[in-house]
Order: C-alpha cells, then structure tokens, then sequence
C-alpha cells in the first residue's frame, strides 16, 4: 500500500500549516504570543490558586501543553492553558482525596490531568466527539454563569484576607459571615482596589488611551497588560511596607526553574476516584474548547476539525501531567486575545510557551511578595465576564423546558457544587433530546392550489380529500416517539368512516430503528382491520434500504409513493376540490 502523507498531516496539523510558514507570519504569531504571554503570566498563577495548587504548577501548565496543542490542535487562534471553570473542577475532584496544599493534593491532579488526556486522546481516536453534543448550549451557559458565581465567591476570603471554606454557594457564604469580623484591612483595600482597577482597565483604559493619541494596536496591548501592572504595583507594595508583617498573605517561595519531569499515580483507588470527574472536566473543556476554535475559525473562514481537537487536547493534558501541571483545556478570553493580536498559526502558541519558560526561569523570585489578594481579584475579574443572566430571560420567552433546564442547572450548580451541576446538566440535555423528540411535530397535510406542495391543513388553505388522510411526522421515528405516532393516527381515525386511505409522510425521517418498525407494522394491521390502506411517501433512500431488509414492506397494505403530490393524484380527488372561501373582509 502505498504511503498518503495526507492521512500523516491529518494527526499531525504541524505538517500542513508548517510547509506553509513564511517569515512575516512568524513575525505575526511573534507579537500574539508576547501580548498573550503577559496576560497569561499572572492568569496562571491565579487559576492555581484557584485550583488550590502550588503557584508554579499554573506556570507549568502553560508550557508543554501548548507545545503540544501547537503540534497536534486544529485551531489557528486557540490558546491553551490553566481556565477558570477547570480549575474550580479540579479543586472539587481532588479536595476529598487528600489535605489541600500537600504533595499529595498536587499529586492527584497530576493524576487527573493524565486521566482526562487519556480520555480525550481516546476520544479523538475513536471519533466520539459527537458526545460533546449532549450537553446542550443553554445547559452549558447555565453551568458556566453559576461556575462564575461560585468562582468569585470563593475569591472573597482572598479579598477579605480571612480563611473560610466550602464547595457550595450557601457553604461559602455561611462561612464567609462567620468569618467576617477578622478581615483584614490592608488586605481588603488591596483586594478592591485591585478589583476596581482591573475593572477599569478591562473597559476603560483603552479608550483613554486612543484618546491620547495611542495606536489602537499599543492601546490594545497596553490594556492587556493591566493585571501585570496590578502585579507590579502591589507586590512592591507589599515588598517596601513589609505588608506580610502585617497579615496580609503572599504568594511566598515560587521554584525557580523549568517545568520538572512528573509522572502521575497508577493507583487503581486514586484512578477510580478520579475517573467520573476526568470524564466530566474532559467533555466540559472539549465544549468550551471547540465552541471558541469554531467561531474563531469561522471568522477567517478556516475550519477546524473537532476529533482532532480531541487528540490535541488530549496531547495537552498528557503533557501537562509529566511536566507538574493539571489539566487544561482552550481559554475563551486568552484565545480572542491571541486572535486579535493577529496570531496566524499554532506556532504562537509554542511562543507563549517559550515566553512562560522564561518566566519559569527568571521571573519567580520577583514574585515572593505578590499578595494572593491581587491573584485572587485577577480570578474575579475574569471570571465575572462568564456570568450571564440573560439566558434565563432568552430561554424564557423562546422555551419554556429549556428555561427550565437552565435554571436547574444553575440551581443545583450553586446548591451542591460543579460535578453535581455538570452531571445535572448533561442528564437535563439527554432528557430534553428524549422529551422533545418522543412528542415529535406531527401535521396532517393538503395541497395547496396550483401548486405540488402540501401544507398543514390548520394553518392554511388547502385541498383535502375526505377518504386521504396525509399525515407528516417531522422528526426520525425511534424508540421514544414510536408509540406517539401509533397514538396518534389510531386516534385520527376514530369515528372517521369516509376514510379509505393514510398516507405517512416522510421528508424528515432520517431513521427508523426496530421499535420504530415495530410500530409501522402494527399501525399497518390496526388500519388493515378497519378497511383503511396504509401508504409511504417521499421516503428518503437511506431508509427505504432499512425498510427493504425487513418484511414490512411485502406486508404494506398500500403503496410507496416517490412524491406526495403522485400519492395524491393516484388515491385522491385533487381535481374537483376547492378551497375553502374566506370570510368576506
């Protein structure tokens, strides 16, 4: 058999985009990963402490795994790294397996990094992304606002500098209350006018900036950069009054160095522990992933390739448990950045991770004195973008059961902590699939005059036929839905003696499984029974390939007609009939 390179570039991106790299993109990707760089410096600090990990371990993930996504990631645009909502999974799938802030802590996810890039990988391999599609977007919206709440709630004891804990929203702010009378006060002015500034910046500075005559360009990268002036400007702070003297907590002692070689646990307890939440981290960040890849990609009519965004992903996540991180997936916020920053391919990615490398090297040991108040207001800031209330008001108006599945979500998310929330959501988004689909839209249809179309017979004016009944079922016949349709015509034809003839009309069915078959036949021998003739039309080929390996259609009482409008004019009485009149104006 001789050798396809195409099927090498397509598990390996890096050999289509990279035959192609000129000077000028590299330049581009250059620029982007400087900007994403300095944003991403003390984003990873943050989410580790968000994670309950040591500082370091944010750094570490943000080094191979981008190397790794460079190499096998579809996206032009994606950055990967340490994101919020992860984070906050990861503290919540390893918090009840050992004492925060030991080697063990650090350890088990490590551990749960590999498992969710093992996870994926196989994912990809196997071409399962479509399971991504079981989790609804307003579920996903409703997950990721109360993720946001429960994220920035958790900061508060940074920003108060008291120690309180919990996993649910009513934990947290019982413990918060409790705690309370001992904030600290230098903390706390820390806290909020880091809060405040960051805010600021986020909205405010760039515009200020182009008013003063700044490039848009500088002024975007200037506003970038804000939470590392936040960085600068309180570890000095800290660092000339002595703050920690005083009780405000500090980052403290950050290794110096390059990511260390790790490997993660093999213990058969820890990997069952473990393995329900890889499942659930590894399909939530696939979603958020793939969902900013597309609509980046979309706009530069590029395309991306969602079980290769498995396999990327899952590189990633290989790649960051043997370098001391945890898991990561594609950050929306650092992924637009890195796309208006003009980044052209993943190689700005692989720069960011050099960038951080150098970070890792030589910037550590500035950050002894930066107050975990400040990291604590990056994570509030950025998360706080992801909380969307408007979902509930959309959902309302346009449906009701996905209003519902939005705010149960939301709800159970704040009540009972992430995994409860995302396991509730996933559960929501199948149950909704299977309720909405098992109540299939069914419309009995006529032609509409002059022409060869047939509409429903309650929304418009069309030609009938007292013994044709032509009944249209929109959506593919299965096993929820199979005894919907049964009931359906059997009650139709109640008490209904001019009728000689039901015609089902098939445009939309795309399946029909054995239940579904089941069904038809019995259908076919209640309407047998009562003297009415059973007929297809407008079956799709697909099907009707199905329908020829079993009996069915050697016992149909009726026929299988191409077109509607042909089962019409060959059992029907289209030619005398006229539409209703319509009431006089």
């Amino acid at each position: 058999m001789a050798f396809d390179p195409r099927s090498l570039k397509r598990y390996f991106p890096i050999l289509d985009w990279g035959s192609k790299y000129r000077m000028d993109t590299f330049a581009n990707d250059g620029i982007a990963a400087v900007i994403v760089t300095i944003m991403l410096i003390p984003q990873s600090l943050a989410y580790a402490l968000l994670a309950g990990l040591p500082a370091q371990m944010g750094l570490y993930a943000s080094i191979l795994p981008l190397v790794a996504y460079a190499i096998f990631g579809t996206s032009r645009a994606l950055a990967v790294g340490p994101v919020a909502v992860v984070s906050l999974m990861t503290a919540a799938a390893v918090g009840n397996l050992a004492l925060q802030g030991t080697a063990e802590y650090a350890a088990a996810a490590i551990t749960l990094a590999f498992l969710s890039g093992l996870i994926l990988l196989a994912m990809g391999l196997f071409r399962l992304g479509f399971f991504a599609n079981f989790l609804s977007h307003p579920v996903i919206a409703g997950f990721i606002t109360a993720s946001g709440i429960l994220i920035a709630t958790s900061q508060a004891k940074h920003i108060l500098g008291v120690s309180a804990s919990g996993h649910t929203l009513p934990e947290m702010l019982e413990a918060l209350w409790e705690h309370l009378p001992e904030t600290n006060l230098i903390t706390l002015v820390i806290g909020v006018a880091a809060t405040a500034f960051l805010f600021w910046v986020r909205k405010g500075l760039k515009p200020m900036l182009i008013d003063r005559g700044l490039s848009p360009r500088m002024a975007d990268i200037s506003a970038k950069a804000g939470p590392v002036a936040a960085v600068v400007v309180t570890t000095l702070a800290a660092f000339v009054f002595g703050l920690s003297d005083h009780g405000v907590k500090i980052v403290g002692d950050v290794p110096r160095g390059l990511p260390p070689l790790t490997l993660p646990q093999f213990s058969g307890e820890i990997w069952a522990q473990l393995f329900g939440s890889a499942v659930l981290i590894s399909i939530i960040g696939f979603v958020e992933s793939v969902s900013v890849a597309q609509t980046l990609a979309a706009k530069k009519r590029q395309r991306i390739v969602p079980d290769q965004e498995l396999v990327g992903l899952g590189a990633s996540n290989i790649a960051a448990a043997i370098s001391g991180g945890y898991p990561v997936t594609g950050g929306f916020a650092r992924s637009v950045v890195n796309f208006d920053a003009g980044a052209e391919t993943p190689a700005a990615g692989a720069f960011t991770a050099v960038g951080i490398a150098l970070a890792a090297l030589f910037l550590t040991p500035l950050l002894y004195f930066l107050p975990i108040a400040t990291l604590a207001a990056t994570i509030i800031v950025a998360v706080l973008s992801l909380v969307d209330f408007s979902i509930l008001k959309r959902t309302w108006g346009y449906s009701k059961a996905d209003f519902a599945a939005v705010l149960a979500t939301i709800l159970l998310t704040l009540g009972f902590g992430v995994e409860t929330g995302v396991s509730a959501g996933v559960i929501l988004s199948i149950g909704l699939h299977l309720y909405k689909t098992s109540r299939p839209h069914v419309a009995e249809v006529g032609l509409v005059p002059g022409t060869e179309h047939f509409r429903n017979i309650n929304r418009h004016d069309v030609l009938t036929d007292p013994a044709v009944a032509t009944i249209r079922v929109d959506e593919s016949l299965y096993f929820a839905n199979a005894r919907f349709l049964e009931d359906y015509i059997l009650d139709r034809i109640a008490g209904d003696d001019a009728l000689k003839h039901v015609i089902l009309m098939c445009p939309a069915v795309n399946e029909i499984d054995t239940s579904a078959l089941e069904a038809l036949e019995e259908i076919n021998k209640r309407l047998s029974d009562g003297g009415i003739n059973l007929h297809l039309s407008e079956v799709k080929g697909p099907v009707m390939d199905r329908l020829k390996k079993s009996h069915f259609l050697d016992e149909l009482t009726g026929q299988v007609f191409l077109s509607q409008f042909a089962a019409m004019k060959a059992l029907g009485d289209v030619t005398y009939q006229t539409p209703k009149p319509k009431a006089a104006e």
